[in-house]
């Protein structure tokens, strides 16, 4: 038979494992944080924004012919006066299609006699976004239909637009047809950027270009984040590093 054998009431107890030092706490906080704020700002992206690509110069300067943009959704019952919109009318050929909203349901859009510059509700609109100064095309006058917009390029001279589609609807398009409202350059990295929302119908009364989303904070907190993964990741590799040279100088 086995003997049992007890464990001496006098027995020194084992050494107390020591706790975590400061130093490696911190660098935990800081890379949850890190790591919170990367996915958080690139989650609210995904799930908010879709890309685009641009394959005309009807919307030079503003987008120009590759570049890849990032469109806010929406259903279309936000929009304003002087958004950029990403779009598919079938009476225009099904295509997904960008342009500028000029005019909402109700509004009555034409161009002046002499120098065809753009007026709304008998005011004539300063568009600073355009192309070229001086003629814009044809004259034409419109009043469009309530939950419909009118949409213009800015390069008024190289674009098919409402112009090119007055004999259906007077050019106009259902505001359903909007998928979403171009918030930023993506692509080329060079033009990378928020789009400026302009000014131009903030003098009209009704809807106007809307606010920027939370594309851009959500950018820099993703950017943040990923900087914060980094560098605590960097230090605290350099200091696992200084303490083994430490402990190796003095064994």
């Amino acid at each position: 038979m086995s003997n049992v054998v007890e464990q001496s009431a006098d027995r020194p107890d084992a050494p107390a494992r020591p706790g975590r030092r400061p130093a490696a706490v911190l660098q935990g906080v800081a890379l949850a944080l890190g790591l919170l704020l990367m996915i958080g700002g690139f989650a609210l992206i995904a799930v908010d924004y879709r890309p685009y690509k641009i394959p005309t110069a009807s919307m030079h300067p503003t987008l120009q012919i590759g570049d890849t943009v990032l469109a806010r959704k929406t259903d279309g019952g936000t929009i304003g006066r002087g958004d950029v919109v990403v779009f598919r009318e079938q009476a225009w050929g099904g295509e997904l299609m960008v342009k500028r909203v000029v005019a909402v349901g109700g509004d009555t859009v034409a161009t002046t006699a002499d120098d065809h510059r753009l007026v709304v509700n008998g005011q004539p609109v300063d568009e600073p976004y355009l192309a070229t100064d001086g003629r814009q095309g044809e004259s034409f006058s419109v009043t469009v239909p309530q939950g419909r917009l009118f949409l213009l390029g800015d390069n008024r001279v190289g674009s098919l637009d409402s112009r090119t589609h007055l004999e259906v609807d007077g050019g106009t398009v259902p505001a359903t047809a909007v998928e979403a409202r171009v918030e930023a350059t993506l692509l080329p990295f060079g033009r990378t950027g928020v789009l400026d929302r302009t000014t131009a119908f903030d003098g009209f009364a009704g809807p106007k270009a809307a606010e920027p989303g939370p594309l851009e904070p959500a950018a820099y907190a993703s950017v943040a984040g990923a900087a914060l993964i980094v560098v605590t990741s960097a230090v605290g590799g350099v200091a696992g590093l200084a303490r083994r040279l430490r402990r190796g100088r003095s064994s």
